[in-house]
């Protein structure tokens, strides 16, 4: 039992109280260790998502620059349909004329969808699909299009510096 100064008990209690001191040291040594661990185990995770973003922006630059239309979209959007309607994808009538068809990419038939879309957030700050990009430069969703279409800003994006020929300005 203690002392009324609240010193440690007497007799074969005390080892007991030096042992208790002894677990208290080792629990607070293990909890900072535990801190330490848990940083480097942070800091580690947040390399590795840095190169995951790195490696991801590589890919999107890549697919954005694979074709002159390239339309990030989901294939159960109705405003992703109706993008896609406008060039001409999936066997719809094209509105707009391209010498080849626009590349879509499908973020819901991807394992690396949600990635994807994660780093046109930081590229973009859209959030949203279809995300649409015109000779490699973000020219927004569907009813940015839709309004570049009738204003017919889009079919003149779409031909200036003789990219596509074939087709007369509006």
């Amino acid at each position: 039992r203690p002392l009324a100064h609240g010193g440690p008990p007497r007799g074969g209690a005390r080892s007991q109280f030096v042992c208790m001191e002894r677990i208290s040291e080792f629990a607070a040594g293990a909890a900072a260790g535990a801190a330490v661990a848990g940083a480097y185990v942070a800091a580690r995770a947040s390399r590795a998502s840095q190169v995951e973003r790195d490696e991801c922006h590589r890919l999107v630059e890549e697919l954005i620059a694979s074709a002159e239309v390239v339309i990030f979209s989901k294939s159960y959007c109705p405003h992703c349909a109706k993008t896609k309607a406008l060039f001409g994808a999936n066997g719809n009538t094209a509105k707009v004329t391209l010498e080849t068809p626009p590349h879509v990419i499908e973020l819901d038939h991807s394992r690396d969808g949600p990635a994807i879309q994660a780093c046109l957030l930081r590229m973009t700050g859209q959030r949203t699909v279809p995300s649409v990009w015109i000779k490699g430069q973000h020219v927004g969703g569907n009813s940015d299009v839709q309004a570049l279409a009738e204003s017919g800003k889009l079919q003149k994006m779409l031909y200036q510096e003789g990219k596509l020929p074939s087709a007369p300005l509006p």
